[in-house]
């Protein structure tokens, strides 16, 4: 049997402490085990030779000084990649359902798509203890490694364009999967334009453990959870403000918002130091500017809202008149 994979004590910003809550709440998604294939055997294509628009939607990952995106209407039907970059065996994982990116470390191990669901989001397995695993925990709810987490590594949501002209050099994921799709065609509808499942007032597939009308159910939202708490920002309240200080217990963190990605970075900002947004350089390697060295950086993703104030009910939500 192929070796587990890496894994830590507990999940980044755990709230694991009901194990029983999250297995009771798993619900089929339809497809059985599987039936959602994982892309398992990638190929990949210089830039160029991508054929895509400038405003379509791509999942990115820089690592190592290697650049990959993968086409959002690729993953659509296949959610999970088990890839290679860099000499690391990733999982590069998305659920529509949530609209979720998330990247792991998985080791000798591959991870597949169970069929079943969390508060709407991706419940993976992996194909060396068959664990399962909600994507936007990072954590293990049943199997051998029920309570402890997955390494997770940073994907960003961004268009062709963007990160294109971020890193000219970046291999994008081929349609020659080895499957016959319609990659062409969104069966939950589109992105660009905003249609169908994805339109943020739209209503969600199924039930959720914990509901908050704060904002409309698909509105993106920048989250960052962290072993004090959670937060949420709307990406209007993002780019409006361009760097945010945010108090949980008794730490500090930073959000920064990226324009030319038009995404956000998290930091720990043990300091306290003062981040002067206009100061600051945005490159492959991340951001560079005075004070930059003190932060530490966590993870942060993008969600749709009503799944992450499902996975994290206490969260903050920066961007909404009180």
């Amino acid at each position: 049997m192929a070796a587990s994979p890496p894994v830590l004590p507990e999940p980044s910003g755990s709230v694991m402490h009901d194990l029983a809550a999250f297995r009771q709440a798993v619900r089929s998604g339809g497809p059985p085990k599987d039936g959602i294939p994982s892309i398992d055997r990638p190929h990949f294509v210089a830039a160029e030779d991508a054929g895509l628009a400038d405003e379509e939607i791509v999942i990115g990952l820089y690592l190592n000084g290697e650049a990959r995106a993968y086409p959002q209407r690729i993953l659509v039907w296949h959610e999970i990649v088990n890839d290679e970059v860099a000499g690391e065996a990733l999982s590069i994982t998305y659920c529509p359902l949530t609209g979720t990116a998330l990247g792991f470390r998985r080791g000798d191990t591959e991870f597949g798509v169970s069929g079943r669901l969390v508060n709407s989001n991706l419940v993976m397995y992996d194909r060396a203890t068959d664990s399962e695993w909600p994507q936007m925990l990072g954590g293990a709810i049943a199997g051998e490694l029920a309570g402890r987490g997955l390494e997770e590594v940073r994907l960003f949501w961004t268009t062709w364009g963007a990160w294109r002209a971020r890193y000219p050099e970046t291999r994008v994921l081929s349609e020659r999967t080895g499957h016959v799709r319609n990659y062409r065609h969104d069966p939950y509808g589109s992105y660009v334009p905003l249609r169908g499942y994805y339109r943020p007032d739209s209503g969600r597939l199924f039930p959720v453990m914990h509901d908050d009308s704060r904002l409309p159910p698909k509105a993106p939202v920048f989250g960052l959870r962290a072993p004090e708490g959670a937060v949420a920002i709307t990406l209007e309240a993002l780019s409006r403000e361009a760097v945010i200080d945010v108090a949980l217990g008794e730490s500090t963190y930073t959000i920064i918002h990226d324009p030319g990605l038009e995404t956000g970075w998290a930091y720990r900002n043990s300091e306290g130091e003062a981040i002067d947004h206009d100061a600051l350089t945005f490159g492959a390697t991340g951001i560079e500017g005075p004070g930059m060295a003190a932060l530490e950086p966590v993870h942060g993703f993008e969600a749709m809202w009503f799944a992450w104030a499902a996975f994290y009910p206490d969260t903050e939500l920066i961007g909404v008149a009180p």
